[in-house]
């Protein structure tokens, strides 16, 4: 038996064990479940495409909770869309900028949306990589990640419509009052 133990270091750290079992009178090259992996026999090939796999779910799982904390920000920005002013919003735009990287760093760094160029050439082995990625619901996980990005980007161009306005019309009050302070100053020139 070998166990697959990928670990990524960031702010927290973050595993997936999944055991790999040997059995040379399985009838297919391999089995899948939840609980373990089970190959006919050993190859680079197939250690190589468990462990892409098994990666890309440690990663997507890292953005997972990358994506927790954006949406818990996101949400308190919208809570405090009443009291968000014009000065916050370099904030505002540093958020903006954190949520557009993520979500590049995602499609760049998780390869998901392309198929590795060692399947390319094996059956077998492209076969192995989308049992591994149904098990581990990449797609789906994905997809779900996407989503919330896309909310968060909604949330972000809400407030930033509304600062927007509130700006726009703070510049009409001054423009007002820049009028009304012309036309006093132009009565009381007539009135001299």
């Amino acid at each position: 038996m070998a166990l697959l133990f990928i670990t990524i270091d960031d702010e927290h750290t973050i595993t997936q064990d999944y055991p790999i079992h040997i059995d040379p009178a399985l009838e297919s090259a391999f089995t899948i479940t939840n609980e373990a992996i089970i190959l006919r026999e050993v190859t680079t090939l197939n250690l190589n495409i468990i462990a892409l796999a098994v990666s890309q779910s440690v990663g997507l799982e890292r953005y997972e909770k990358r994506l927790d904390t954006l949406f818990a920000q996101s949400r308190r920005i919208v809570e405090s869309i009443h009291t968000f002013s014009i000065t916050r919003r370099g904030h505002l735009m540093q958020f903006a900028k954190r949520l557009a990287l993520t979500r590049h760093d995602m499609v760049s760094n998780l390869l998901l949306l392309d198929k590795p160029n060692i399947l390319w050439d094996n059956e077998e082995a492209e076969s192995l990589y989308n049992r591994l990625a149904f098990v581990l619901e990449l797609y789906d996980r994905h997809e779900i990640a996407l989503s919330k990005l896309s909310q968060i980007k909604e949330d972000v161009m809400l407030v930033m419509d509304i600062i927007n306005h509130k700006k726009s019309e703070f510049l009409e009050w001054i423009i007002i009052v820049l009028i009304a302070v012309e036309i006093v100053m132009g009565l009381l020139k007539m009135m001299h």
